[in-house]
């Protein structure tokens, strides 16, 4: 029996038929969508990765307000339980914990980590001074990898903000200046969440021992002058301010709120700030060498913006110093009470998280304003405290201690803001910002040193140094900007190249090595040359040229 031709091709018809109907099924499933638009999703992904750069802002801010916060609460109210003689007598007998206090928990713990907050709950010479030296050791590199990171997530943005960029895309470096908008809101945002660890750090006195204190009628009883007449730390002050002892179980309680918060700040870090870099971006230090790593810095300071800007470090280190203990003490605490303390302080971080929106008018004036702005203040105040000297245990002088309170922590905020967009606009187009503020945290943190030295000077010294420290500064940074504005080069060290081949997407074995022979006898000889860049500045604003024009010398 024949078949039939036509059978066969009704079969392949079906079965390609069926093929087709299944391809179309495979079209809708992976396909593109018909209301899909590229343009709009792309418009979306890039507004998360922008809010993802505001969120790790402000989980950086967090952190650090957190951090400085319970440091600066734990240490207040340990200091002032082991001023008073009686705490000491119960708790230490004859150990001469005072002398602890005064010279190193005080020095050295600059900062607050977890085993700082810990060590006090066994409070003994061999655990809280080998906490303090432990956690003094990093603080430099704990606020300079804040200050670059602000920077960094500045220059993120403008990336994200940007995207359809030519040089974006390509990943090349930014316009000069691109970024300097986002690095003065990111700056000042942080800044603003930072000085509220002031009034942070109250809330153990206001809660807390406030309640064991006696009245300033007894604690300021031998106290006979205050202001621009004491000398020293507040001589004359009684030595037993507690009227009764805390409870174990009480300060174990503060100790261990204190110690959650310093542990909610790592956890804030830990999960919400996401990475500064790509993978891609990232430099592995170890590959340059420990000794170039360390030489870094340092070298930086051929650099004569940062050496002009030296003493406003300096300053920026001897102010906040002043304000918590020379004029709280000696005039704050010496007309009103050890009582009034933590109300005098909380006025002062209020002021400065408040006055730091200030430092968005760089956005629209010159950016010496809010330096030069914060030094007027501060100097304005200087002279005030040079000139007056409150009378003890006089509480109706409280309103012009508030109202000194509250204009310094405007000086302070246009500061401390100041500086960090300064150096952010000055080195935005640098790869690594926290060799620079290294610089900057290093030097306040000797400055911070100093004022611990000079607490038993008079109260006059003490204005007289500030007076001329900052004098000096504002003298220095304006000679600065002249030397920009005449376009004065610039020598900005380079991080070296790797000196060793190392395996994965960083470094390429030779053999692997896409780049091409002209290319690789130009790495060699750029090797061998000095490492600095220099740089002439632009005449329009203080800024410098891209770095392909011009050469000069310093």
């Amino acid at each position: 029996m024949e078949e039939d031709p036509s059978c066969y091709q009704d079969a392949a018809k079906l079965a390609a038929g069926e093929g087709l109907g299944a391809e179309m099924q495979l079209d809708d499933v992976v396909g593109t969508h018909p209301d899909y638009n590229e343009e709009e999703e792309e418009q979306k992904y890039f507004r998360r990765k922008r809010l993802g750069v505001v969120k790790n802002v402000l989980a950086a801010s967090l952190a650090a307000m957190l951090t400085y916060g319970v440091y600066l609460g734990l240490l207040q109210m340990q200091l002032i339980l082991h001023y008073d003689e009686t705490y000491r007598e119960v708790k230490y007998s004859n150990m001469e914990l005072e002398d602890i206090d005064r010279k190193w928990t005080m020095f050295l713990a600059v900062g607050i980590y977890a085993l700082f907050v810990s060590s006090n709950y066994w409070e003994r010479y061999f655990t809280l001074v080998p906490s303090a030296v432990a956690i003094g050791v990093a603080i430099v590199p704990l606020w300079a990898s804040m200050g670059h990171y602000i920077t960094r997530m500045a220059q993120k943005y403008y990336e994200y903000a940007n995207y359809k960029e030519e040089h974006v895309q390509e990943q090349r470096q930014a316009p000069r200046g691109a970024c300097s908008t986002y690095v003065v809101i990111f700056q000042t945002i942080f800044y603003a969440c930072f000085h509220l660890s002031f009034v942070c750090a109250q809330m153990p006195m206001l809660f807390f021992l406030n309640n064991y204190l006696y009245q300033l009628n007894h604690t300021l009883y031998g106290v006979k002058h205050c202001g621009t007449l004491s000398h020293g730390t507040l001589p004359g002050f009684n030595k037993t301010v507690l009227h009764s002892l805390p409870r174990s179980v009480n300060l174990i309680i503060v100790e261990s709120v204190l110690m959650a918060a310093a542990f909610l700040a790592m956890l804030v870090v830990l999960l919400l700030c996401g990475s500064a870099y790509r993978p891609t971006e990232e430099i592995d230090l170890r590959s340059i060498g420990w000794g170039n790593i360390f030489q870094l810095p340092f070298k930086h300071m051929r650099d004569y913006r940062l050496r002009h800007l030296l003493p406003f470090f300096i300053y920026s280190g001897f102010e906040v110093l002043f304000v918590c203990t020379g004029f709280s003490l000696n005039y704050g605490v010496c007309a009103l009470g050890l009582e009034k303390l933590a109300y005098l302080l909380m006025a002062y971080g209020f002021s400065a998280s408040a006055c730091s929106s200030l430092a968005l008018c760089t956005l629209r004036l010159r950016r010496q304003c809010p330096l030069l702005a914060g030094a007027f203040v501060h100097a304005a105040i200087l002279v005030t405290l040079f000139c007056w000297a409150p009378e003890p245990r006089h509480v109706v002088q409280a309103p012009l201690l508030y109202s000194i309170a509250v204009l310094w922590g405007m000086g302070s905020a246009l500061n401390k803001t100041g500086i960090s967009i300064l150096l952010g606009m000055l080195y935005e187009d640098k790869e690594r910002q926290d060799f620079v503020f290294t610089i900057y945290h290093w030097w306040q943190a000797l400055a911070i040193f100093t004022v611990y030295l000079w607490s038993g000077l008079p109260m006059k010294a003490k204005l007289s140094i500030m007076l001329l420290a900052l004098g000096l500064a504002a003298g220095s940074y304006l000679w600065m900007e002249r030397k920009l504005a005449q376009r004065v080069s610039y020598r900005l060290p380079r991080i070296p190249r790797p000196r060793h081949k190392m395996k994965g997407y960083r470094y390429l074995e030779d053999d692997d090595s896409d780049e091409t022979a002209s290319e690789g006898e130009g790495a060699s000889r750029h090797e061998d040359e000095d490492d600095d860049d220099r740089h002439p500045a632009e005449a329009n604003g203080g800024d410098e040229l891209p770095k392909d024009e011009g050469e000069g010398t310093d």
